[in-house]
């Protein structure tokens, strides 16, 4: 099933996730509905906060970009999609690259973030297995852009000051509700 996804301006965006401690097939559900609703919004990576829930939980998918990898990266690539449940980033690299980012949540709009250009994550699978992955490139960019959800970060909060305050007033009328997008949205209330 398809699910709404909120829009900046909804308090969801900005609170903090709770665990998931248990297996349920109310998760498995959930994990299903994202990825599906990630598929019809064209999105590579989607957070709970996202489709207005706290689980520490997200889900991505880089097949549609594929050809736009390196071969070596590519042949890296975990199968894909993957749902992370209670990541963590448990290190950072010292090499920082620029990359336009964009967001579900933020319709048509999209700017440089600066990030490390690899981490490595501890998380959980959907069959609650850990794994310790170390990427790079555009995998550890999804990754890194989806874990800020779940801190209540969005990618415009790493823009400068300057940035932000030329982008206020279309963020504002994002949170007015006055956005459109090409799949289902929440709108925040006013």
């Amino acid at each position: 099933m398809i699910l709404p996804i909120y829009v900046y301006g909804a308090p969801v965006l900005r609170e903090e996730t709770q665990p998931v401690e248990t297996n349920s097939e109310e998760l498995q559900t959930l994990i299903d509905n994202m990825i599906e609703t990630m598929h019809g919004a064209a999105g590579i990576g989607l957070a709970a906060p996202q489709v207005g829930r706290t689980e520490r939980l997200f889900v991505v998918d880089l097949s549609p970009m594929l050809e736009d990898l390196e071969p070596e990266e590519r042949a890296a690539l975990p199968e894909q999609p993957m749902a992370l449940i209670n990541p963590e980033i448990v290190w950072e690299g010292e090499e920082d690259v620029a990359f336009e980012e964009g967001c579900l949540s933020i319709p048509d709009l999209r700017d440089e973030v600066i990030r490390p250009e690899q981490i490595r994550i501890r998380y959980q699978d959907r069959q609650f297995n850990t794994h310790e992955l170390t990427v790079g490139s555009l995998l550890a960019r999804v990754f890194q852009h989806e874990y800020d959800h779940l801190e209540g970060i969005l990618f415009i909060d790493h823009l400068s000051a300057f940035r932000r305050r030329l982008l206020k007033r279309r963020l504002r009328e994002m949170a007015q509700g006055n956005v459109e997008a090409e799949y289902p949205l929440a709108l925040p209330t006013t």
